[in-house]
Formats: C-alpha cells, structure tokens, sequence
C-alpha cells in the first residue's frame, strides 16, 4: 500500500511539469531502476537503470539510510517509460518529483545523483559515447588520484574504545605516508581530527595550545618524510572553532600543505570567508554542499581556494561539471571528495578530464583489497592516476560476480 501510495503522488508531483519530446521509438525505454549496496569501508550504493533492450546503466549513490527506498518508490515511477537519453531533462524530473523531499539537499539528492550517473553511463553505452565525449570533449587523458591515508588501523573512529594512542603519533603517520608514495601516490591527505591521548571539551570545537601542538608535529613528521616526492593535504572534518583553526593553520603554515579541509562547518560561509582572510594556507571545502546553487556563495565570496564536490552526492556528473564551471570564472579549482567505489570513482574522473580546473580526486579505499576487483580488465589506479576510459558510458564494467560475494546483507 505504501509503494502505491509513493507511486501516484510522485506521478501526481511531476506530470505538469514533464514536457516529453517527440520520439521515434529508435531509443529503448527505460524499464527499471534498482539498487545493491556493497559492504566496503563505506556502504556504497550501486543505483541501476535498465532500458527495454537489456541495456543497463550503472551508477553510485553517497551512502546514505533511505536511498533505496526512493530510488525504487519515487523515482522509479517517474522514469520508467521514459527516455534515457535525455539525461538533462530526466534530471530536473526527478528534482521537481521530489521538490519538498530532499530534492535540493540532502537523501533526496543523494539518490538523484546516483540515477543520473547511472543515466550518463546508460545514455553513452546506448549511443556509443564515453561519458567525456557526451560532455562535450576531454582536456587531459589521465587525472590525478590523491590517497587519503590514515595511521595504524585504517578507519578508526575517534570515538571508539580501545585504540592506541600510538595509533595518532606522528611516527605513524609518517609510515603511512611513505607506504602511500611507495605505491605511486603523489599526493596524500591525513586526517588532523584526531585523538591525542589527552582527555578535551570536542564539543566546544576550542583545542588548547599542547593539542594543537601534536597537530602540528603530525604535519611536520608527514611533511620531512616525503619531501618532495609527494604534495600533502591535512582534513579537520569541521571539528575546529574559528578561533581554533586560525591557530592551527598559523602553526602549520610553514609546512606548505597542498590544502587544509573542512576546517570549519559547512554552514557558515562568512566564518570561512573570514578564515581565509587571516591564515596563509590553502583552505577547501564542499563535501557538505548541495547544487550548483550550495556552491554558489562560496565561489562569489572567494570563501575557499579549492571546491569540493561529491559526485554521487551533490546532483551527479553534469551538476558537478556546472559547479566547476562556475568556479572556473572565479579562478578557483576544483578537487572532488570520493569516498566511493571504482563507480563513482571513475564518474569523477570523467568530469575531470572535462574541465580545466581539476586539479585531483580523492581515492579512500587503499584498506579494501578487493576495491579493484569490483570492476573487470586492468587496474583503475596506476602509479596514483587514472586512465580516462575511452569505452561506453563509464567505460568500465562491474564485475556482479564480485559485488555479491561483497553485497552488504541486512
């Protein structure tokens, strides 16, 4: 009763504004939408579009709790029947379908973006186009893979019991930034975020001198083991005050950081804009934004150096293209969050070959063994790049018989 009821009010909610070309019936329809959630370090979210002719488009939703239930229950009634092709148009559908409910931030556009990449890839394997030619044409054959690296055990939550505190020292760290280089990454980050072994106030986001301190000698001790052979990034993950982030991008501005991310929540763009004024570092952030319209303050205020967008999370592949566009006319570039699989890894790499002010996009799974085995053919990364792929759509294939033996079981 439920589904029927979704069904006809998302029917109800778009039919004034769907305005359906003129077909010849040449193009398939499209038949289904599903999902398959695969238990990585994250739970990423494969979104699926199938067309009459069997032809299937993959894509991948940001995890998220609910994704599934709006892309089978909302989305699912808006599309089938329709054609694939018209990625674009398809896209503001799904928007107005869900307008009041998440379509301009949040799940609602979480689940968005994972069909309207899964539609670039079906839309490319139906005409025969990679995504980047459908773009409108590549600049750069290859991008640029940074690895996010973390010390001792990979993905340990600052909360959880029981960790060492050598886990967070700088010896560690360093470690783990040289075994990153040694595998042909040119670039890592390091999350700063991070427990010191001294009992502090977090939710005051206000850190005292000695804390910030052992930030500061992570930095210092990542920085003198790579040297030159790699650029680092630090991330703050918003946990830091104003005032707190001021003092610690004075204290590691001699470091020279390719970038310092998420200092301060994502809320407020004037606190950033103001941060950016005081401190001599190279500030970004934009994992938390949704749209080009999320985007938009930040570019016109000159509130950050570098953006960045999450593909399976911000609207998808063209939203994504637009936001760096827009940034572009202010000089800014772009270096988009993944913490996704090989989907939404190389749907990333797509908008970077399209635009000129990527820089590099994030790669988060160098603790996954089987991260490469999702998808068939050679390896994705390579000595901290990615060949562009020239084939259909995406260009890869996933590999089903690996996202079972993976699929996350409730």
């Amino acid at each position: 009763m439920y589904e029927d009821f979704a069904s006809n009010l998302a029917v109800t909610m778009w039919a004034d504004f769907d305005e359906t070309p003129d077909r010849d019936g040449s193009t398939p329809e499209i038949t289904d939408l599903d999902t398959v959630v695969i238990d990585g370090n994250f739970p990423w979210t494969i979104v699926t579009v199938e067309a009459a002719d069997g032809t299937v488009g993959v894509g991948e939703a940001y995890p998220s709790p609910g994704v599934h239930e709006i892309v089978t229950d909302y989305l699912r009634p808006v599309l089938v029947g329709e054609t694939p092709t018209d990625v674009e148009r398809l896209y503001y559908l799904m928007r107005e379908s869900l307008s009041g409910r998440g379509s301009q931030w949040g799940v609602g556009t979480i689940a968005i973006s994972g069909v309207e990449i899964a539609l670039w890839d079906l839309a490319g394997k139906l005409l025969d186009q990679p995504i980047w030619q459908l773009l409108g044409g590549k600049m750069r054959d290859s991008v640029q893979v940074y690895a996010d690296c973390h010390a001792g055990e990979a993905m340990v939550s600052s909360a959880e019991e029981g960790q060492e505190e050598s886990t967070y020292e700088p010896e560690a760290y360093a470690q783990a930034a040289r075994m990153a280089v040694d595998d042909g990454f040119d670039a890592v980050k390091f999350d700063l975020d991070v427990p010191s072994g001294r009992t502090l106030n977090r939710k005051s986001r206000h850190f005292d001198s000695p804390e910030i301190e052992h930030k500061r000698r992570i930095v210092e001790a990542v920085t003198d083991e790579v040297g030159d052979d790699a650029e680092v990034a630090v991330d703050l993950h918003w946990n830091f005050s104003p005032e707190t982030a001021e003092r610690l991008c004075r204290a590691i501005e001699p470091y020279d950081l390719a970038w310092v991310e998420d200092p301060l929540p994502p809320e407020n763009t004037d606190a950033m804009r103001e941060l950016k004024r005081r401190v001599d570092v190279t500030l970004l952030t934009g994992e938390n934004r949704y749209g080009r319209h999320g985007f938009r303050d930040l570019v016109e205020e000159q509130a950050v150096d570098f953006l960045a967008p999450d593909v399976p999370k911000v609207g998808g592949i063209a939203e994504t293209k637009k936001i760096a566009d827009m940034a572009e006319t202010y000089y800014q570039a772009v270096v988009p969050h993944n913490i996704g699989s090989p989907v939404a890894t190389v749907a990333t790499a797509h908008v970077g070959a399209t635009v000129p002010n990527f820089v590099a996009l994030e790669y988060h799974a160098r603790e996954v063994p089987w991260w490469e085995d999702l998808v068939t053919g050679d390896d994705l990364i390579v000595d901290g790049r990615i060949e562009v792929p020239d084939g259909p759509g995406l260009g890869i294939e996933l590999d089903w018989d690996a996202v079972e033996a993976h699929e996350k079981v409730d």
